[in-house]
């Protein structure tokens, strides 16, 4: 992968290889992105007129300019006869949340973190959280997340662990329906419910996004999910109320 974004303008020759073989030539946009992807855009349409998504190789000749992408069986070849080139650091796109305490640029929030588009400082959040507009001591958002309750909680989990938080509300709340020994907040992947007894008994269940509203009449509790209730195990079939879209899938949230 590449550390920034590559852009080669001008006169090219592009021969294509495999599935989309085929050569064009014309003055063009060549983008090669940081994931390896290379697009090919001419002036018309939206759509590239030839492209590689995610290659396995690409280099750049140390003279002349050419790139050349490979991916399987699919190869791109980019000729350059009379170009412009260009590096250029990028960045995630997303919406703004904030200013960076560590640098002043802005913090903008897309596919499931926050990061700032000057210094890359990175915090990986829940994706059913929200930021709120208020901020932290420390500078940063503060995040409102539902896992049993409404917690509110920094978006550096290093100011403030939304864990913590979770483990002091719910920690031994429950019995495993198995064993009737207490059910544990542990990390695994995402937040679950697990049995203090595992290896021995390996119950588990993911905690769902959303506030508890009742006991299950299995003894477990019961969430509103916002798409409908659903018991902390996702496969019983004695919850009450609506089961929405959220009670068939029984995704761990993070």
């Amino acid at each position: 992968m590449t550390d920034g974004l590559r852009i080669v303008a001008g006169d090219c020759t592009v021969r294509t290889s495999g599935a989309r073989e085929g050569a064009h030539r014309g003055r063009v946009v060549v983008v090669h992105k940081p994931d390896d992807t290379v697009l090919v855009h001419d002036a018309t349409g939206y759509q590239p007129v030839a492209w590689l998504t995610r290659a396995e190789t690409v280099w750049t000749d140390e003279e002349g300019g050419g790139l050349t992408a490979i991916d399987g069986d699919q190869r791109l070849r980019v000729e350059p006869h009379d170009t412009t080139a260009a590096d250029h650091a990028v960045s995630t796109a997303g919406q703004p949340v904030g200013d960076c305490p560590a640098c002043g640029g802005v913090l903008v929030r897309a596919d499931g973190a926050v990061d700032c588009l000057d210094c890359g400082e990175h915090h990986g959040i829940p994706r059913d959280a929200t930021v709120l507009d208020e901020a932290c001591d420390c500078g940063r958002p503060r995040l409102r997340v539902e896992r049993g309750r409404a917690f509110e909680v920094c978006l550096d989990r290093e100011c403030e662990s939304l864990d913590e938080r979770v483990r002091a509300a719910f920690d031994r709340e429950w019995d495993c329906p198995n064993c009737d020994a207490a059910l544990r907040i542990l990390r695994r992947g995402g937040l679950i419910a697990g049995c203090e007894r595992y290896p021995e008994c390996d119950t588990g269940f993911g905690l769902p996004a959303g506030e508890v509203v009742a006991e299950c009449p299995c003894g477990l509790p019961e969430f509103d999910t916002g798409t409908g209730r659903r018991c902390l195990d996702p496969g019983c079939e004695r919850a009450s109320g609506e089961r929405g879209d959220a009670a068939a899938g029984g995704e761990v949230a993070e």
